[in-house]
Formats: C-alpha cells, structure tokens, sequence
C-alpha cells in the first residue's frame, strides 16, 4: 500500500510499505480521512522532533525514521483481531493514536497522555493516517454512530481541546479568554462554547483568524497589534480578568498577556508546545495567586468529544478548509498550510 513517510527535514515520500496485520486484541481500519497537524508540520520543518532519528529508536515501538505519518484519523473496521468481539467490520471510527507503556506511574494514574515512553502513531511507528490502513489495539479505537469519517478525523484535535477545557475547570456563566487562534485556538473556543462558558473572548492579530474565531463561536475578538490586550480583556470583564484563559501560541509575552489577563484565583491553561524554554515573571501569578496547569493531548477525551459533536454542540465543519488526495500531501497539504497559515484550518487527506 502507498503511504506518506517522514524521511528527514523537508523530506515526505509516498512509499510503497506492506500493509499491517492483526494480532489478538487489534482492529483494523481502513483509513479514510486523515488531518495534517501542526506537529506534522513542525517535524516538515524542523525534525526530527517527535519522530526517532537513525540511531535512536522508539523505546516502545523499536522503530526510527522513515515513519509513515499522520495521526488525526478516521476510517472503516475492515478486521478484528482475536478477542475483539464488540466491533464489526463496516463501522465507522476514530482513533485515539497513543503509544504508552501502561505500567509506569502517569498511566496507572489513567494519565497515560503523559506516560513516561509516551509515543503517537503517526509519529513514533506503528504506522500512521497517511496510509491505507492502521492496526490499532482495541482500546484506542471509537465507535463514531452516524458521524461521518471527514468528521471522525477532527475528534483528534478537539479530544485536545476539549482536554484542555476540562483541566480549567470552566464552567457555565464564566468567561474565558483564548491566546491564539490557529487550530488549537479555535478547537478551545468551540469546547468552551460546548462547555457552557458564557463570554468567550479570542485573542488574535490575524485577520483571517480572527474571522475564524467568531465563526466557531467567540463573543469578542481582541487584535492585540491595536490594544493592550491585557487591558481590553480587564475592560470586557469590568476590571476582573477572565476566570479561565488559555495560552495557544507558545511566546512568551504571549503567555505573560495570558497570566495578567487572568482573575486573581483563576486558572491559566497553557496548551501550547513550546519550541524554547518559557520565561515567566513569577510574582503575577504569585499577587494574584493565578495558577497556570500545562495541558497535553488527552485522556478519555474521546468519546466525550465524539457525544459532543454528535450531540450539535460543537459544529467540526468550519474546521475543514481543504480536502486532497494523498499524491498531493506537500504541495497542497504541507505547503498550502506553511505558506497560508491563516486562511486554512484543517485539511483533510484521503489515503
């Protein structure tokens, strides 16, 4: 089968690769949607990053580059391995694409999105979306009901929001104020708004961007090449600050705009990956008492996200700016997404 691997910075080849197998306990599944992240295009640009370099493999997979990529996807059961008795080839799924080792103390927390050989599919080995099909152990694997697979690709990345939401403790008739508005951004706004928080305000200089928050579901859009954005968030909250906010953009006055734009005792989020070590002025959390939480992929998010969208309150479909083949992974996937990051969302491959 083709598949697109990783095969070193600003290298992505269609390869031909054997397709995977079932074993006892795994599903497989026909791909067929698969969204390219930001993190794939981190490791485009920059890596290896996620993805293990010659010479270093995976603790758990054992595997090094090339790697087939992509790990937001969806697709069709077409086999279950032995001991998988309540799934049925022809169902529609989602799949929670982790790598984890299942006995180290973050997973025996149940917080296994920070497990001490933490790995992804799609990144680290075991194949990836950007290929026909994906063998996955039974537990990763989403039942979607009636929710189509283009959909089924997007619960990735708003189980990611989703998780981040319900970190920060945000409840109906708060506020809550968004720093940055790329995918993440945008995936948290529409969660808030599932979670019931009353005014939601976004943070953001793009023009693009910002016409993309309003549409998933911000109250209020502050630029802040214009305002102090601190300032305008203190002036829509009558001088409190938000009582949730969240830090999506991974700069360092961004977050500081974050922390000050936080109600003494409220919580900060950061969900951002960081490319450089953070610099945090102590004393404007310390004054308020303003905690900030670091918040990474999810854990059981999935099918809470997946009633969610089922349910109509988050809509998915604003999420999708692109749909191509995977032939055309790089020149309209990859760039389109380096070279117009703010007029596109999502964009969505088939295999």
């Amino acid at each position: 089968m083709k598949a697109a691997r990783f095969h070193g910075r600003g290298d992505i080849r269609i390869d031909d690769v054997p397709e995977p197998r079932t074993l006892p306990g795994t599903v497989l599944v026909e791909v067929e949607w698969c969204g390219i992240c930001g993190t794939d295009l981190h490791e485009y640009l920059e890596g290896p990053i996620f993805v293990p370099p010659a010479g270093a493999p995976h603790p758990l997979t054992g595997e090094t580059l090339p790697v087939t990529l992509g790990h937001e996807f969806a697709g069709v059961v077409r086999e279950v391995g032995d001991g998988v008795d309540d799934l049925h080839p022809g169902e529609r799924v989602a799949v929670e694409p982790y790598i984890v080792c299942g006995h180290c103390d973050p997973c025996e927390q149940g917080r296994y999105n920070v497990c001490q050989s933490l790995g992804f599919v799609g990144l680290c080995g075991r194949g990836g979306g950007f290929s026909r099909f994906v063998v996955a152990e039974r537990r990763w694997i989403h039942p979607l009901g009636g929710l189509g697979t283009d959909v089924g690709a997007l619960v990735e990345p708003l189980a990611v929001a989703w998780h981040a939401v319900r970190l920060s403790g945000a409840r109906p008739g708060q506020t809550a104020a968004v720093f940055g508005t790329g995918p993440i951004g945008l995936a948290v706004i529409a969660a808030l708004r599932a979670a019931g928080v009353e005014h939601v305000i976004a943070v953001e200089p793009a023009a693009a961007r910002k016409n993309k928050a309003a549409a998933v579901g911000a109250d209020e859009v502050i630029d802040p090449s214009g305002v102090n954005a601190t300032e305008a968030v203190l002036e829509s909250t009558k001088g409190r600050g938000a009582d949730v906010s969240f830090e999506c953009a991974g700069v360092d006055a961004v977050l500081r705009s974050a922390v000050l734009s936080t109600r003494a005792g409220g919580t900060c989020v950061n969900v951002a990956i960081w490319g450089h070590e953070a610099r945090v002025a102590m004393n404007d959390l310390v004054f308020r008492e303003v905690a900030v939480i670091g918040s990474l992929a999810y854990a059981g998010d999935h099918p809470a996200t997946i009633e969610m969208i089922a349910n109509g309150r988050i809509d998915p479909y604003p999420f999708i700016t692109g749909r191509i083949d995977l032939y055309d992974i790089v020149k309209k996937g990859f760039r389109e997404l380096i070279d117009n990051k703010e007029e596109n969302v999502k964009i969505l491959v088939r295999p």
